[in-house]
């Protein structure tokens, strides 16, 4: 048999996919090789395919029980002789392989990086010829990783034992150059064939929102999207379940995927996502490796990833099958200081020296001030992603949420003298500068705790944006940041300090710009209008909501005459003003309204939601 033949009897493809030729070519040459292949890219075939061409076994090291277990079952599926070995398997049942690995019963061996220098599993390597050892996830080699992991670098160690030196293939998804390098030194793979084959992924559209309630925008987006399949990624098991159970609520077909449940419930949740029984799937950064599901059209973030090797690797599971895609990560200020609490609390690993957990430490934190820059930046967001992992691009793509979003430069150099001045002043008092937090309340007149203590109240500079909301105080913070007027500290309590360069803006009229979306510039001139002073357009609206209302009213007097009960054990007023307010659109829009619980929703959530539709078709021309 040839490469061809085994690519169309055993995965029943015609054609290699981009690079994978190439590194098949390689490993049947005897040539070690490293490849850099997105998700979905199809690394698993250029090793499986030299494996079955090759005399003797195959090992391949892999870090995840799960991930190995999807692989052997996909393996044998397509007739190839496979089996794992991993720290889960009762002893009877591991032995049970290693005699069958030593009758020769397997072309594909998985392992796991911890057991490779044990007595049996050495013992097994030094009677059966080994032609080639795969290595998976291959940057977990690396302190410079996102997954560092020692065990990993026992690997070299291993081969260095075996008696003839067998072919290396390292693969990775997502790797800088600095853990490209740190791959092929740690695993000292021997002048390597080195292919990347692009981390672009033209068919996904990127994007970043900072919508005010997440769940609901969540919930609305796949409510817009029907039909298709999802994930929602969270950074904690209590997201997870709290979403999963709202968008269920909503009638969302939605089940849910985290270490907190246990196997057996997480297996049958996977399969229902799979073989589309559930068409979204809410999981923490558990599920995903291994998963190979091709039309996931969606995958949305709820939190912001800790490092953007872990975003792009989660985003790219959508658009699999090459049709578009949107990966769509919803950010907001709170999400910094759960990433950062996640780093600070990961717990020791046992492994590494104090000078490691140092480094990794530190490496750590860099990667996530790269993630925030990502969720603050207002140039081409597939750009960001790729000047990160060293790959050349020709600028804008046209197809991100800051390529498609209608931007406008903002006229900021009145708020900047302001920020500027108070930063000044807390300067003159506190030299090493203050925390962002303190500097925001002090500018908005807050009359907190801390704030009086500090006497910031005291300052000239104290509550002179009093008008401007937390939210718009940090666009501006991050704007004056990024064009240098401002610098922020690292570690875990940032301050703020004035850069030399401030001086042009508070001493000699420099004017500051900030670009930013068109809706939020709107927002904040709609804030700085008086409740008191309606707009004739918002006085019309006010007038067609209480047509609105009437109608709600009449059809709660219909239903309380129906169900023999007085109107208000329905809903109450307040009830009925908010939903005229609101105008809820979905189940679970409306069991936001005040006054409306589980029973209430589903006895007359159905006839109030349609009564709204109506109402708002009736009047969305006017």
């Amino acid at each position: 048999m040839d490469k061809f033949s085994v690519l169309q009897q055993y995965f029943g493809h015609r054609t290699f996919r981009p690079g994978q030729e190439q590194m098949i070519d390689a490993v049947l040459s005897g040539r070690d090789v490293l490849g850099v292949m997105p998700t979905g890219a199809g690394k698993s075939v250029c090793y499986q395919v030299p494996a079955l061409l090759m005399p003797g076994l195959t090992i391949v090291v892999s870090p995840l029980i799960s991930l190995m277990k999807d692989q052997v079952a996909a393996l044998k599926e397509e007739g190839v002789s496979a089996e794992c070995l991993n720290s889960a398997m009762a002893e009877g049942e591991y032995m049970a392989v290693l005699r069958s690995a030593l009758n020769g019963g397997f072309k594909i061996l998985y392992v796991a990086p911890e057991r490779l220098l044990t007595d049996s599993f050495l013992y097994l390597a030094a009677n059966v010829p080994i032609s080639l050892v795969a290595v998976d996830e291959a940057h977990c080699v690396s302190q410079w990783g996102q997954d560092f992991r020692p065990s990993y670098l026992k690997i070299s160690e291993f081969i260095s034992r075996l008696h003839s030196r067998p072919v290396i293939a390292a693969f990775t998804a997502t790797a800088t150059e600095e853990v490209r390098q740190d791959i092929t030194r740690l695993l000292q793979l021997n002048k390597p064939l080195c292919l990347t084959t692009g981390f672009d992924r033209p068919n996904l559209y990127f994007g970043v929102a900072r919508p005010r309630d997440k769940e609901r925008y969540i919930e609305e987006y796949i409510l817009d999207h029907p039909g298709k399949s999802g994930i929602v990624y969270c950074a904690t098991r209590k997201s997870v379940e709290m979403l999963c159970r709202d968008l269920r609520k909503a009638g969302i077909s939605a089940t849910r995927y985290h270490a907190g449940l246990e196997p057996e419930e997480r297996s049958k949740n996977q399969e229902d996502f799979v073989y589309d029984r559930c068409r979204v799937m809410v999981a923490t950064n558990a599920f995903g490796m291994g998963i190979d599901k091709s039309n996931v059209s969606y995958v949305l973030h709820y939190n912001m990833p800790k490092n953007l090797e872990s975003y792009y690797q989660e985003a790219g599971r959508a658009g699999r099958d090459g049709e578009k895609a949107e990966c769509i990560l919803l950010f907001s200020l709170g999400d910094i200081q759960t990433a950062k609490y996640f780093l600070q609390h990961s717990g020791e690993n046992e492994e590494l020296t104090p000078e490691e957990s140092e480094t990794v430490m530190k490496r750590d934190s860099e990667r996530l001030d790269e993630m925030i820059g990502y969720c603050k930046t207002t140039r081409c967001l597939r750009s960001y992603l790729l000047d990160y992992f060293g790959e050349q691009h020709t600028g804008g793509c046209g197809n991100c949420s800051n390529c498609c979003g209608d931007f406008v430069q903002t006229d900021i150099t009145i708020q900047a003298q302001k920020i500027l001045s108070g930063v000044a002043r807390i300067q003159k008092r506190w030299p090493g500068g203050l925390g962002v937090v303190a500097v925001v309340q002090m500018l908005r007149g807050s009359k907190d705790q801390k704030t009086l203590e500090r006497g910031l109240d005291e300052l000239p500079t104290y509550g002179i944006m009093k008008d401007t909301t937390p939210a718009r105080m940090r666009l501006y913070l991050d704007a004056l940041e990024e064009q240098g007027y401002l610098i922020v500290s690292k570690g875990e309590y940032p301050v703020l300090t004035l850069a030399q360069k401030s001086a042009g803006v508070l001493f000699h009229g420099e004017k500051v710009m900030m670009q930013e979306h068109r809706s939020s510039a709107k927002e904040a001139q709609a804030g700085r209008r008086t409740s008191s002073k309606k707009t004739a357009a918002q006085a019309e609206t006010g007038e067609k909501d209480e047509t609105l209302l009437a109608e709600l009213k009449a059809l709660r007097t219909d239903l309380a005459q129906k169900n023999h009960v007085p109107a208000y054990i329905v809903f109450n007023n307040v009830s009925l003003d908010e939903m005229a307010e609101k105008k809820p659109r979905t189940m679970g829009d409306f069991m936001r309204i005040s006054g409306v619980g589980d029973a209430k929703a589903r006895k007359y959530g159905s006839e109030f939601l349609k009564v709204i539709a109506a109402w708002v078709n009736e009047h969305s021309e006017n």
